[in-house]
């Protein structure tokens, strides 16, 4: 399928193939593949080959045999995915036997515009819109029955809370129902997420385990049965039910761990040391996303970039030996010429198809001003488009391209890119967004829709007329990288940074390195991290390219991408560091309590303490008969809306190590939810089998502590309402744990204004995409990783410091770095000197320079980014904004008029 070239009109392939066993595959800049599934007639009987006969580009070869090809390597990354749980081993779901049961993937293509009804939400039985729905939890997860998986599949409780989201926005009248045991939103933003679902109305969650006890066989309504938290069987009839299936490990995981002699646990996922979470047990093969375990997208993309980091550093030795650069052909200078236009309108799929009449726009198009070229397109980011794109800039002499499609912030580099390619000037691109701001938005105003989407073309051709050529600035890179924080992330980046040849500068503001890990003693995983953490600081002392600063304050940071300047001040000496990159590690810090009696009580600690008491045996610890460990101490509240994500594994680890101490010391956990995702539930199911006893509690009635005087003794009594037995009760405790809240770092809001980096609503800082780009920022050359991005265990800590680690050798692996030619510039007649503009510009990119006539603005280009705050702030029209001028943009206004 290698020469498929899968343009919109050639699609009679897919519609002569009588038994529709012929799909359309994309990717974005991935060629459009036709893919033959198993229903098709020549698989299975040898006959038919209609569709190898009408293609007209030999694309499709029945009689292709298997080729070996060798590849000389040095390391391997293995990112095979997981399967999805199939609910039709257990059976009891009803899935495939009731038509409107289907699992949290086929709802996610229900959901598609290019699903199988176009992103309407239909019944598979009628085709009719379902008003009522349930989505049942830990399908195929957090089970020991036979067929079903122990551990959590920990993304299946947020996935579920978009559905319903996403099932709310299609029909405002459906009511959702979610069937659950603990809710897990552990993750970044996931706590405000998960209530955002919950507050909407006609949406309910419910906890309990759910059956589908039979289908209406005049509706085809499903019948579910369950359980309250009083005891009462209850029986709700939904349109259509949505299981929430787990993750299993990739079908052929055996023949994997058998090709690559590499070890599985026993679920059958790669197994790793939580020292490195993407080693595998053979040297020099490396894993990256949820074969290592369940894992969302943030943690399987900074685990790839972090996989990618240790393969730099097993092959740097053979760093630049094999890659070639890319060379574009000379630009030609268009600059006299008049506009002559072509126009791109692409269908998206059906995500713009559907709703736009995309024959009518390009008709419409056609008959503008200065366009000479109009036509449409399946997806205008495949690279068969893009091909398309540069031949017809070539063939009709274009010199201003539209492409009407998405938003500029997914893919306009992409057609940037693509003018290159063809010669002629990058910003001679304009995006017209016909879906966004469209077809998304418009998808029941088909004819209004198409309007609209005219009307956008028509003021995207208006201001291309006055686009201007544009020069993007060469700057030289400095190869050294600058981290700051000396925690477990800190220093595991400077490491794997300095093994692939870069000076290396570890700043730390304490008189050591290790960060709060000096204070955790063990960890459920049996890692010894005591000696972790040894030996992780004697290899950055010992390593020549790393230079350490301890007792570090910094005073100053300046300078661009590729080429910062920050100034320290550390044992009363100063320096200033230069360097091509910064990593920005500093770690979090424990809440301390206000509650609980905590600071007035000696016997009420931090669940830090805790571990510390334990390890150094404290007799009033270790010889303890009960120990209540209360969580979500200091977050989930109104002054902390998040989860700190480690405290659930915690208190468990410290119980399980009581436990092991003392097996008679009674425990008790109350909680909201516990959320030991991911393999952490199995020391959730040890803990229970080894007697710690767990009570939940509601934010609306938290557990209260008293220290009462009975028999001369003082004893701190906590009381909490017990929803299994329906009734208060008391624990008399000799030592109260608190779970308290994982803090952002106190420097944060200095180290953000230093390096012009954001923070978040909790004041972690805020990385430039949630789930894409989680160790970057929007300041180029400035990254994150640690807890000061948010709170995480120290596996995934380590896996995050590898992929800050990797995105930086991305830039510091350049000799020079480009930046954007849409920058701001002063004419200097019109300028006042106000200075109105430099307090406006939040990047520092404004000064004002002393002229004969006066003081003058100057903006220096390569700290500019564009954004155009001054622009609007000045008074007498001084500075102009390149790419988006005065003149481009009134072009635009004028058109829509």
């Amino acid at each position: 399928m290698e020469y498929c070239p899968v343009q919109y009109p050639d699609q009679f392939n897919r519609e002569i193939s009588e038994n529709k066993a012929i799909h359309i595959y994309f990717a974005q800049a991935i060629p459009l593949i036709a893919y033959i599934d198993e229903s098709c007639l020549y698989l299975k009987e040898k006959k038919c080959l209609i569709c190898a006969g009408v293609c007209k580009n030999d694309a499709i070869d029945f009689y292709q045999k298997p080729k070996k090809i060798e590849i000389k390597i040095g390391a391997v990354i293995l990112c095979p995915g997981y399967e999805a749980f199939d609910p039709t081993i257990k059976g009891r779901y009803g899935y495939g036997e009731f038509q409107n049961v289907v699992t949290s993937l086929d709802f996610e293509r229900i959901l598609c515009a290019t699903g199988p009804y176009e992103g309407e939400i239909l019944r598979a039985s009628d085709k009719k819109h379902p008003r009522k729905i349930a989505w049942i939890q830990c399908v195929g997860s957090r089970r020991v029955t036979p067929g079903d998986n122990p551990y959590c599949s920990a993304v299946c409780c947020a996935y579920a809370q978009k559905q319903v989201i996403l099932t709310k926005e299609h029909d405002s009248n459906a009511e959702c129902v979610i069937f659950h045991n603990d809710i897990r939103s552990y993750g970044k933003d996931f706590e405000t997420y998960f209530q955002r679902a919950e507050n909407l109305p006609g949406v309910r969650f419910i906890r309990s385990y759910p059956s589908i006890d039979r289908q209406d066989p005049k509706t085809k309504n499903i019948i579910i049965r369950y359980a309250t938290s009083d005891s009462q069987v209850k029986e709700e009839e939904f349109d259509m039910v949505v299981l929430s299936v787990g993750l299993n490990p990739p079908a052929d995981h055996l023949k994997i761990a058998e090709k690559f002699q590499i070890k599985l646990n026993s679920y059958g996922f790669c197994k790793t040391d939580p020292s490195n979470p993407m080693q595998t047990t053979r040297p020099g093969i490396f894993i990256s996303g949820a074969f290592s375990g369940p894992s969302d997208i943030p943690e399987s993309v900074f685990g790839a970039s972090g996989a990618g980091s240790q393969c730099g550093e097993l092959l740097n030795y053979r760093r630049d030996k094999l890659t070639k650069e890319r060379i574009y052909p000379q630009e030609i200078d268009q600059s006299g010429e008049e506009p002559k236009i072509g126009v791109f309108v692409c269908h998206c799929g059906s995500n713009i198809g559907r709703v736009v009449d995309v024959p009518s726009a390009v008709q419409y198009a056609s008959t503008l001003p200065n366009v000479v070229y109009a036509c449409e397109q399946l997806f205008s980011c495949a690279t068969n488009s893009a091909k398309e794109i540069t031949d017809a800039i070539k063939e009709k002499g274009l010199n201003r391209v539209i492409i009407a499609a998405c938003s500029p912030r997914t893919l306009e580099p992409l057609f940037r890119d693509t003018l290159k390619e063809a010669g002629i000037n990058q910003y001679f691109c304009e995006m017209a967004n016909i879906r966004e701001h469209n077809s998304w938005v418009h998808s029941k105003e088909k004819e209004e829709a198409t309007q609209k989407a005219k009307d956008i073309i028509k003021m995207a051709a208006a201001r291309a007329a006055h686009l201007e050529p544009l020069q993007e600035i060469d700057l030289p890179v400095n190869k050294t990288a600058l981290i700051i924080g000396g925690g477990i992330a800190g220093m595991t980046c400077a490491l794997s940074i300095a093994e692939q040849n870069h000076p290396v500068y570890l700043i730390e503001k304490n008189n050591d390195l290790g960060g709060i890990a000096k204070k955790i003693r063990y960890l459920l995983e049996n890692l010894d991290i005591s000696a972790h953490l040894n030996n992780l600081i004697s290899k950055v002392y010992k390593h020549p390219l790393i230079r350490v600063r301890t007792e570090v304050e910094i005073t100053g940071a300046y300078g661009y991408v590729g080429n910062f300047e920050t100034e320290i001040r550390y044992k009363n000496q100063t320096e200033k560091i230069k360097h091509g990159a910064a990593v920005i590690a500093i770690g979090a810090r424990e809440y301390k309590p206000k509650e609980y009696l905590y600071g007035k009580d000696k016997r009420v600690v931090t669940n830090l303490q805790l571990e510390n008491l334990i390890a150094q045996k404290d007799n009033s610890v270790i010889s303890a008969k009960n120990i209540a460990m209360i969580q979500c101490v200091g977050c989930r509240n109104e002054d902390r809306n998040y989860c700190s994500r480690i405290c659930c594994s915690e208190s468990i680890k410290n119980g399980l190590k009581l436990k092991e101490i003392n097996p008679d010391i009674d425990i008790y956990i109350l909680f909201r939810d516990i959320r030991t995702y991911g393999f952490k539930e199995d020391y959730y199911r040890e803990a229970a089998e080894n007697n710690i006893k767990f009570i939940r509690y509601k934010p609306e009635a938290k557990p209260e502590v008293k220290a009462i005087d009975e028999s001369g003794k003082t004893i701190l009594r906590v009381a909490i309402y017990d929803y299994i037995l329906g009734r208060k009760i008391a624990i008399d405790a000799d030592i109260i744990s608190l779970a308290a809240a994982v803090l952002p770092p106190e420097d944060n809001k200095k180290i953000s204004l230093l390096f012009k980096v954001p923070l978040g609503p909790d004041n972690f800082f805020k990385e430039a995409h949630v789930k894409l780009k989680p160790v970057e920022f929007g300041t180029d050359g400035v990254y994150l990783c640690g807890t000061a991005h948010y709170p995480k265990h120290i596996s995934e800590t380590i896996s995050q410091a590898y992929g800050a680690a990797g995105r930086a050798l991305t830039l510091l692996a350049r000799d020079i770095v480009t930046v954007s030619g849409s920058v701001c510039e002063v004419e200097e007649k019109k300028c006042i000197g106000c200075e109105a503009c430099i307090s406006a510009c939040t990047y520092n990119a404004i000064e004002l320079r002393k002229t004969k006539q006066g003081g003058k603005a100057f903006v220096n280009p390569v700290l500019c980014k564009g954004d155009g705050l001054c622009n609007a702030k000045c008074p007498t029209g001084a500075i102009s904004l390149k790419h988006f001028t005065d003149k481009e943009i009134l072009s635009q206004i004028d058109a829509a008029a």
